[in-house]
């Protein structure tokens, strides 16, 4: 099933640490890796940390209904409890509301507001009603909780990931740049980190969060949850706008194609959904339920890549993703990114081939959102495979090169053998010049394929 999932169009992987064995997560990723070298292709891996999840805690009777308009009670202590005291064992959440604080359940069916609370228990009364369950999650949209967004498990199975060798790890409820701070110093340069835009706290702050991340997931389940529904897309559209102008990638996530986890096709709604974040310039989409639980996991993948294909395809695209693109920043490098693109655009290039260390050089040509292919060569593995994530880009992985011509004779045989140009067609090369330095991009070679 991954080789169909691979064939059919994904890009990167992700493994859900929410759910699943260490052993399992574990025997997926030898499957990828295996995968990978059947393939001859790089594959991005990412960790996704399951984070401070609040709960409800065990009710006596299993289940209880809340009535709108009624008072309830959460305790922080308890081993199972009724409607006058609903076990809520999170004392960051008594430390941190205030009267007039919702609290939203099960993804916000149910909701209350606190009307009075002390350090051991919170009296709230009932918005909208309905039937309370075990462990129902919790959501505080108005409430910044002093929670780091590593638990002890968190902290656990990213040790296991980071051994494993991923490529990517997705923290999950970031509140503040701290949060990220704390991440990156267990993280170090072993994988890039992805901040997930799930509370609206982190919108506040968005613009340092963003410049301490390495990538952005608009996690739109909580998110939706914690802000109205309607602010959602506008919200999206930022974000994307945001990452692109940071030169940094973007996943747009959460029931892209959601009826699909039992539907062999989806709404046009939700065919919509995928095209909107495609004009809106995201580097990524992501499938959930659709491709980990559902009925239908290949046929999902390949209507989200058909859809990809459709609206890059449509006349309005490329007018659409134009006008959304940023200013250019005053740098050399920034200024041979887009000198780059717009010369390959201008003389009908087959290609663009850019010389990578790090992956920077790529970013900055693939935030031009260029109408020719990009290949990104690089002799880290590691970077191939993060580049997997990247807007319209093709990673190689390959060895080091020592001179000037040996560079543009790579860079030819590359586009001609990933099948991205063939005899009579010209090739843009990207490089910085003394090889193997980050940050020198700094030349632009045009020349023809014999």
């Amino acid at each position: 099933m991954l080789r169909k999932l691979f064939e059919a169009g994904v890009d990167t992987f992700r493994l859900n640490f929410s759910h699943g064995a260490k052993q399992d997560h574990a025997n997926v990723h030898a499957a990828i890796r295996a995968l990978e070298i059947e393939m001859g292709r790089p594959i991005g891996i990412l960790l996704d940390l399951q984070g401070p999840k609040i709960r409800i805690g065990t009710l006596r009777e299993g289940s209880l209904t809340l009535a709108a308009g009624e008072t309830v009670r959460f305790v922080q202590e308890g081993i199972e409890g009724d409607r006058d005291a609903i076990p809520l064992p999170h004392p960051e959440v008594f430390a941190a509301a205030a009267p007039g604080h919702d609290l939203l359940i099960d993804d916000g069916r149910l909701r209350v507001r606190v009307k009075s609370l002390d350090c051991n228990s919170l009296e709230a009364e009932v918005i909208i009603g309905g039937k309370l369950s075990n462990h129902k999650g919790v959501n505080l949209p108005g409430t910044i909780l002093d929670l780091s967004p590593l638990t002890p498990k968190d902290r656990s199975d990213l040790d296991f990931g980071l051994r494993l060798g991923v490529d990517w790890v997705a923290l999950s409820f970031v509140q503040r740049p701290g949060d990220l701070i704390e991440a990156r110093g267990l993280i170090r340069d072993r994988a890039g980190l992805v901040a997930k835009i799930e509370k609206p706290a982190a919108l506040d702050r968005i613009d340092d969060i963003i410049s301490l991340s390495d990538a952005v997931m608009v996690a739109r389940g909580d998110l939706g949850v914690e802000i109205p529904h309607q602010d959602v897309p506008g919200r999206q559209k930022e974000l994307v706008r945001a990452c692109r102008l940071a030169v940094k990638p973007v996943i747009v996530a959460t029931q892209m194609l959601d009826s699909m986890v039992v539907s062999p096709t989806p709404t046009r709604a939700e065919a919509s959904d995928v095209a909107t974040a495609i004009y809106d310039g995201a580097d990524a989409v992501m499938l959930s339920a659709e491709s980990a639980v559902g009925h239908y996991p290949r046929e999902a993948v390949e209507m989200m890549d058909s859809i990809i294909r459709s609206t890059e395809r449509h006349k309005m695209y490329r007018s659409i993703v134009d006008a959304l693109r940023p200013e250019e920043e005053q740098t050399a490098p920034h200024a041979v990114a887009a000198a780059a693109a717009g010369l390959a655009s201008a003389i009908h290039a087959s290609a663009i081939v850019v010389y990578t260390s790090g992956g920077t050089s790529a970013a900055r040509i693939a935030r031009r959102r260029p109408d020719v292919p990009l290949l990104a060569v690089t002799p880290s593995i590691e970077t191939a495979r993060r580049l997997c994530l990247l807007w319209g880009t093709h990673s190689v992985s390959s060895t080091d090169v020592n001179d000037y011509e040996e560079m543009v004779s790579r860079a030819v045989s590359t586009a001609v053998g990933e099948q991205f140009a063939e005899s009579l067609d010209t090739v843009v090369i990207v490089a910085g010049i003394p090889f193997a330095q980050p940050g020198t991009t700094n030349n632009i070679r045009v020349i023809g394929v014999t």
